[in-house]
């Protein structure tokens, strides 16, 4: 009888990554040291490979999502101080935050002027319907837009349209810090019309729905849009003084301490 061609080290390896065995590919001479040690039976031996590969594609899977979903650099939800507005919904934020927003597919609007955090807490609901389980896009307004517009087939528009429509939550940054004609305002209402009842959104921006025509001038489908928009959504109104100006102002105050220390 013939014995089986004994494999080099190198050759295992390969093929463990031709498997898409990564974690034991990387970790070969760790996993068999504690077999043998261990004296695994190979039932236990099969069992540790499993866990590993799974804990390994559960890893992947979520760095793969967290990039997906286009937060960038953030603040923590953890700095964010709440105290600082004079006014904000906490527990409503708090729920989006717990991703029972998402399972539930209803969604938020965040109303608030330049620099009191709405950005800030849209990233957040993003990172943080990651990390239980959900996909999640997190974009400005304009660049979805600019996106949308700038498709010159059906093809293509419709493949990014289902782009956007495709996350379980899709975070909808600055609306009303500038202008779009008729045709943005009809792409932007396919996207909340698609996901209506469907999948959440975050939008955060800087103005009252009675203002958003100014918007969107001459666009017909804004009372729709917004119709569609609130109609399973919380609405939360942030008001109070900019933190960036209070950040500013601190560094400001540090600078000038340092000099009269010097």
């Amino acid at each position: 009888m013939t014995s089986p061609t004994t494999m080099t080290r190198d050759e295992l390896v390969k093929l463990l990554r031709r498997l898409q065995l990564y974690s034991t590919a990387d970790g070969l001479d760790d996993f068999l040291a504690r077999a043998i040690k261990q004296r695994w039976p190979p039932e236990t031996l099969l069992e540790e490979l499993v866990r590993a590969e799974q804990r390994e594609r559960e890893r992947r899977s979520l760095e793969t999502r967290l990039r997906a979903a286009g937060t960038g650099r953030m603040k923590p939800i953890a700095d964010f101080d709440w105290n600082w507005p004079k006014k904000i919904d906490r527990p409503t934020i708090e729920r989006a935050l717990s991703g029972e927003m998402v399972k539930a597919k209803e969604s938020l609007v965040l109303v608030a002027a330049q620099g009191l955090g709405k950005t800030t807490i849209a990233k957040n609901i993003a990172h943080q319907a990651v990390l239980h389980g959900h996909s999640a896009l997190f974009i400005e307004a304009s660049k979805m837009l600019l996106d949308l517009s700038g498709r010159e087939s059906a093809r293509e528009l419709s493949r990014r349209i289902k782009y956007y429509c495709r996350p379980d939550v899709l975070c909808i940054d600055e609306i009303g810090y500038l202008s779009y004609d008729g045709r943005a305002a009809d792409l932007l209402y396919e996207i909340v019309n698609r996901r209506h009842g469907e999948k959440s959104i975050v939008v955060s921006t800087n103005l009252a729905f009675n203002d958003w025509p100014t918007v969107f001038p001459n666009a017909s489908c804004v009372a729709a849009m917004v119709d569609r928009l609130i109609e399973h959504a919380d609405i939360v109104q942030i008001e109070g003084e900019s933190y960036r100006k209070r950040e500013a102002e601190e560094r400001k105050k540090a600078r000038v301490t340092k000099r009269s220390k010097r």
